[in-house]
């Protein structure tokens, strides 16, 4: 009988160890009724077990009716995970920061690689997404600039994922991003102090839509603080593709043309500086520009660009430090955001008068 039991206890105990070393449990082993239940198995064979594994050195007792603690052999390397990233469009695959933060998950171990199809590809469509990731080998999830209805389904899906941008804040994933608020308040500060009333903000249909993102809902408050009514003439719709922007740009040029525009996101503000040259707007004579975005190719442009700067580096390694949490187990669910700033350039500069 007692070769029975110790041939039990022999067994579970490297069931134990390898969820250990694989991520199941860290820091602390759950106690010997929560085993019990989780694993079915009888007290009796799970204390023999935990006896085994205390002598092997992986466990350490902290006394009667409290978890033993897991001592990890110093040679010991978490499982690599494949993270997969996916993009909100095909042209994410060449941003310096998804650049580094690929490489980065790379240099800690894992496996990353872009998904092959993005969200645009997938029509921004929930289910289409679903279906797309449910096929797709992947241990865990990147999302960039996911919409909030993508985001959500991300959140009950089974596998982890990180929301890096996008609609992030309400939902219950991990995440990172900038923190522009303040930076969108002394932007804006700055052009009511240069005579600014008809500003709008040009952004994409995901921070439009179900309803305003954070940072958009901050913009219209703010116009109202300044005594300066808002509509959907300061937050257009617009269809989302290159023919849908050009003429949003020119339908706010026939009537009453804006004298100043922030836009979100590089190619969009260089895109619009394009048009507004071709419809013999100057830029600042007749109209304001202000990027929601910077990038390290602004540094060439003269005048300088006005931007909200913030840097990629910390977000990356928030992002690597989750991945490395996945591998060994830890429900890291945790929302991190850093501070973005206002970079006054020459692309602003006094009201037009009518």
């Amino acid at each position: 009988m007692s070769i029975f039991l110790h041939s039990h206890s022999q067994q579970l105990a490297a069931i134990l160890k390898d969820g250990i070393l694989g991520g199941r449990w860290t820091d602390r082993l759950p106690g010997v009724l929560r085993l019990e239940e989780e694993l079915e198995v009888n007290r009796n064979t799970i204390q023999a077990a935990l006896r085994i594994l205390e002598k092997e050195g992986l466990l350490e007792s902290q006394g009667l009716g409290r978890p033993r603690r897991i001592i990890l052999p110093n040679h010991f390397k978490a499982p690599s995970k494949r993270i997969v990233i996916l993009l909100y469009e095909e042209a994410d695959r060449t941003t310096h920061y998804m650049v580094e933060l690929r490489h980065a998950i790379q240099e800690a171990g894992h496996i990353a690689e872009f998904a092959s199809s993005t969200m645009q590809d997938l029509a921004m469509n929930v289910k289409k997404v679903a279906k797309f990731v449910e096929k797709t080998n992947a241990d865990a999830w990147v999302i960039k600039s996911g919409t909030r209805e993508i985001l959500e389904w991300f959140s009950g899906y089974s596998r982890p994922a990180f929301a890096f941008f996008g609609r992030r804040k309400q939902v219950p994933l991990a995440s990172t991003g900038p923190d522009k608020t303040l930076a969108i308040e002394e932007a804006l500060r700055c052009l009511i102090e240069l005579g600014h009333r008809r500003i709008v903000m040009l952004v994409r249909e995901g921070r439009r839509k179900p309803k305003p993102g954070s940072i958009e809902r901050h913009f219209l408050q703010l116009l109202t603080q300044y005594q300066i009514s808002s509509s959907s003439y300061n937050l257009p719709d617009w269809e989302e593709h290159t023919d849908g922007f050009h003429q949003c740009i020119e339908g706010l040029f026939k009537y009453t043309p804006p004298t100043a525009l922030i836009i979100d996101e590089v190619p969009m503000f260089l895109a619009a500086q394009q048009r507004l040259a071709q419809l013999g707007q100057i830029v600042p004579k007749d109209v304001s520009m202000i990027c929601i975005d910077g990038d390290p190719g602004f540094s060439w442009f003269k005048p300088a660009i006005s931007h909200i700067h913030w840097s990629p580096h910390p977000m990356v390694k928030r992002i690597v430090a989750w991945a490395n949490h996945v591998a060994t187990g830890v429900n890291d669910k945790s929302k991190v955001e850093y501070k973005a700033d206002f970079v006054r350039g020459g692309t602003i500069g006094p009201a037009r008068q009518p």
